[in-house]
């Protein structure tokens, strides 16, 4: 269940990692499906170390196994030797230290979106905060809000079986829930590089990383690169989250419109009344035109307008956007299998 915060007053809205995340297996064996994987029971064999040797720490998985297994078993549930027993199924959990310690281990929830590749671009950061805005005393920048929405984006697509490869990075922000995030000039681009301040140079690196990673997966047919902006326009200016593609890509254009309508949906079932005017269109943006995977361009809101402000100060709300794109993402992926 989404969480539901305000908006504004009056509204509602619900709410990779290093270069490989790091995947704990708690046995040899992972069902991808509702089956148990089956092993015999060897001579002098007991519950315990039939776990042990199966990487499944007895006391965690003592219960379930004798559950799964009650029927087979014999006196005081001991073991017959040659005969087969089910398995609990293990847990399985990736590991990502970008998202901070109280939010680095991800459960994997399912295998929707096994064998897809995400290339995540953060807009600006190091010495280019991008876009500002202002509460009160508070100063809102671009690249912060940004950061944040994409590293939650990454972890809700981690637990659906993705693999996420975060081209900005920052080892110290982690997913934050301040209202305010402080702004730094410490990331950097994958692996180690230093962001450059021309905007040319920024984006030539940026493009030539993703590229680099993209010839890392051959394997994978579904490959796309989303890059997330907060918009700057007049403080009057509302405007719901819109999306870029290239004009070539028909690929890019059906990811977009995916997240587009998911969005519509969720807003839809929150704030009924509310109405979603987001759009998707094409431009010739340089992140766009230069990347080889799909790539689709995400402007989050007006900065300096005061209802779009709401939508990225609450990490309720944040965490709403990166679980509606994440369910059009989904919707994308699974149109093509």
């Amino acid at each position: 269940m989404h969480k539901k915060i305000p908006e504004s007053p009056s509204i509602l809205i619900r709410v990779t990692i290093h270069t490989i995340f790091i995947l704990f297996w708690f046995g040899n064996s992972f069902a991808q499906n509702s089956d148990h994987p089956e092993v015999k029971a060897k001579r002098g064999d007991g519950i315990y170390n039939l776990l042990e040797r199966n990487g499944l720490p007895a006391g965690e998985y003592l219960n379930k196994f004798i559950e799964l297994n009650k029927s087979k078993l014999g006196p005081n549930n001991t073991l017959y030797e040659g005969r087969s027993y089910l398995l609990p199924v293990a847990t399985l959990y990736a590991e990502e230290p970008l998202f901070g310690k109280e939010h680095e281990k991800v459960r994997i929830q399912d295998r929707k979106l096994e064998g897809a590749v995400f290339y995540l671009v953060s807009g600006h950061g190091g010495p280019d905060p991008g876009a500002m805005g202002k509460i009160g005393k508070h100063r809102l920048t671009e690249d912060e809000y940004a950061y944040d929405v994409t590293l939650r984006l990454g972890r809700a697509l981690i637990q659906h079986g993705a693999k996420v490869y975060f081209i900005i990075r920052d080892p110290k922000d982690g997913i934050r829930d301040e209202y305010y995030l402080e702004n730094r000039s410490d990331e950097y681009c994958y692996p180690h590089q230093k962001i450059p301040l021309d905007q040319n140079q920024r984006l030539r690196q940026r493009a030539a990383t993703v590229n680099e990673l993209y010839k890392r997966d051959p394997s994978s047919k579904y490959k796309r690169c989303i890059i997330i902006h907060v918009d700057a326009r007049n403080r009057h200016r509302n405007i719901d989250l819109f999306f870029y593609h290239f004009e070539k890509s028909k690929s890019g254009e059906q990811l977009a419109e995916a997240m587009r309508h998911s969005m519509k949906v969720n807003y839809k079932e929150n704030q009924p009344n509310r109405g979603y005017n987001g759009t998707v269109s094409s431009r010739r943006l340089y992140m766009l035109t230069r990347t080889n995977p799909t790539a689709v361009y995400i402007e989050m809101g007006n900065i300096n307008h005061t209802r779009d402000q709401q939508r990225i100060i609450y990490p309720d709300n944040r965490q709403a956007l990166a679980d509606w794109l994440t369910e059009g993402i989904v919707k994308d992926y699974q149109s093509r299998q």
